[in-house]
């Protein structure tokens, strides 16, 4: 996690960097619900105000967390998109090598994906150019259309939430699902 502050964004030094990887730790083991300034306080050993000396608010801690977890998948992505097109004895072009990533990062990590995506972003808190940073792969895998880009990653979002929700019925081929949308925007 290297996010640098901006003028909106918590100032990250080196115990705020430790904050946030300890909150993201909490965040994934126990979910949001979890993440409040006097558990992290706990887990950190250490009282709630003391936190308050590094982040102003919760609002901050969150922003901090998301600023990372955008971070993460923007180096995932960015891995995805310069890997060779094999997988399986089969051809997957850089948009489903994209999907795959992009669905994978979301497994593993179901908390902070819905921390960085159920909620107004407020863009103007997080380090300036990480967004495009992470939107940068897809929009290169589609041809540099970033209305396209949008609308592979609305499809991307919809899957990965109805996953996590298992809202797919039984014997669903979630796997022929995601193949056939991401063909649709010429990816596969």
């Amino acid at each position: 996690m290297s996010v640098a502050g901006t003028a909106g964004a918590p100032r990250l030094t080196p115990r705020v960097r430790e904050i946030v990887a300890t909150a993201l730790a909490l965040l994934e083991e126990q979910g949001a619900e979890a993440l409040t300034m006097r558990g992290l306080a706990e887990r950190l050993g250490i009282r709630a105000p003391s936190l308050y000396k590094h982040l102003a608010s919760k609002a901050d801690l969150e922003t901090a967390v998301i600023a990372a977890g955008v971070e993460d998948l923007a180096a995932t992505l960015e891995t995805a998109a310069s890997q060779g097109a094999s997988e399986a004895g089969g051809v997957i072009g850089g948009l489903g090598r994209l999907g795959v990533a992009y669905r994978e990062f979301a497994a593993a990590r179901p908390h902070l994906y819905r921390l960085m995506n159920e909620r107004a972003l407020d863009r103007e808190r997080l380090p300036a150019g990480l967004e495009d940073r992470a939107a940068a792969p897809l929009v290169t895998a589609v041809g540099g259309d970033a209305d396209l880009a949008r609308a592979a990653w609305a499809f991307a979002h919809g899957m990965v939430m109805l996953e996590l929700n298992e809202r797919f019925p039984p014997g669903a081929d979630v796997d022929a699902a995601w193949r056939a949308g991401l063909a649709s925007f010429g990816g596969v």
